[in-house]
């Protein structure tokens, strides 16, 4: 085993531990702090698989500014405790969905580890040179993609405004 796949495993088990503790945690403070955790071990990941620019984006971006912002958010509305409790208003159909979906996603993941193993993937190849870097994603970024990413910047809006509409309380 190379020294990259064994740190690989290491990251890789931190982010599935700390996206866990995000999830499990009733503390809106501690999931963000969670989410932060995650967020700097993909970035990690990201340099494992030699992409550093998209490893700093991560960080600067996300483990930074927008958690920033969430951390905000979350002490301005008061919402650190989460309050989670069963809703028994949902339809029948809400339960067996979820587990129906996680039993494909599980099937997926087999599937792929099985193909791996028995090494039936292509070949990889080297990058072409400037691959990655800054000026290329920009020219992509901006040219091809430009309306994913404002979809994106939309979308990002808009969970931001649900996020403040399901955590203000009724003013009496």
């Amino acid at each position: 085993m190379s020294v990259s796949l064994i740190l690989f495993l290491i990251v890789a088990a931190i982010a599935v531990v700390t996206a866990l503790g995000m999830l499990f945690s009733r503390n809106a403070v501690y999931c963000a702090l969670y989410l932060i955790l995650n967020f700097a071990s993909v970035a990690v990941l990201y340099l494992v698989l030699n992409a550093p620019f998209i490893a700093v984006a991560q960080v600067t971006v996300y483990a930074g500014a927008i958690m920033v912002l969430f951390l905000f958010v979350i002490m301005l509305l008061g919402a650190e405790s989460t309050g989670r409790q069963l809703d028994t208003t949902r339809p029948w159909w809400f339960q067996p969905l979820p587990l129906f979906l996680g039993a494909v996603l599980m099937a997926e993941t087999i599937v792929i580890l099985l193909t791996q193993l028995n090494g039936s993937f292509p070949a990889t190849t080297n990058p072409p040179a400037g691959f990655g870097d800054p000026h290329s994603i920009g020219q992509l970024l901006f040219s091809n993609y430009l309306l994913p990413f404002e979809a994106t910047s939309i979308l990002l809006l808009v969970a931001m405004i649900g996020a403040i509409v399901l955590t203000r309380s009724e003013k009496k």
